[in-house]
């Protein structure tokens, strides 16, 4: 699926390929991954993953049917999702958990969307019932955009997190499909 972005704020044009993550991609995946962890707080985690750890992620993905897509310019890792069981017991097994992820310096390009949509469609292929998404509350910019694909905020806890020496708050967003 390759795609043009025209609406980048040089007015220039990108040519971006979702596809299926391929073992090679990552340490790309990787790179991504350990940045969210180390300047965002859209991972509540500290330590960064090594590639075992990626490796063992991408081997249970595949071992569970779950997809993870990259998004890819000129043959770079520019993001990635996936999604996964929100929570292990059987009666949740059409109810899944998403994540995205884009490389720093590459957000709020289109890509994201993209690869939201891949999400959504793979899905509904799948016959999930409905999709979850776990934001930081602060995270404005990450509620406008699950808002934008028809995600509604379903829950809110106060102080779960901790990271950056500060609490942090939890939204649940949905999207029945």
């Amino acid at each position: 699926m390759n795609l043009n972005l025209k609406y980048l704020p040089d007015n220039t044009e990108k040519m971006i390929n979702i596809r299926n993550a391929l073992k090679n991609d990552l340490q790309q995946i990787l790179d991504i991954y350990n940045d969210a962890i180390l300047n965002t707080t859209s991972v509540f985690q500290y330590d960064v993953h090594t590639i075992e750890m990626r490796e063992e992620w991408f081997a249970q993905k595949q071992k569970d049917g779950f997809p993870v897509f990259v998004a890819e310019e000129n043959n770079v890792v520019v993001g990635f999702s996936t999604f996964g069981s929100f929570r292990a017991w059987q009666g949740y097994k059409y109810c899944v958990e998403h994540s995205i992820y884009v490389r720093d310096g590459q957000r709020n390009q289109g890509i994201g969307t993209f690869l939201m949509q891949k999400i959504i469609n793979a899905a509904r292929q799948m016959n999930m019932h409905t999709i979850v998404a776990g934001i930081d509350a602060d995270n404005a910019g990450s509620i406008l955009f699950h808002s934008r694909f028809g995600f509604e905020e379903v829950a809110h806890f106060k102080e779960v997190g901790f990271k950056f020496d500060k609490w942090l708050d939890l939204k649940f967003l949905q999207l029945m499909l």
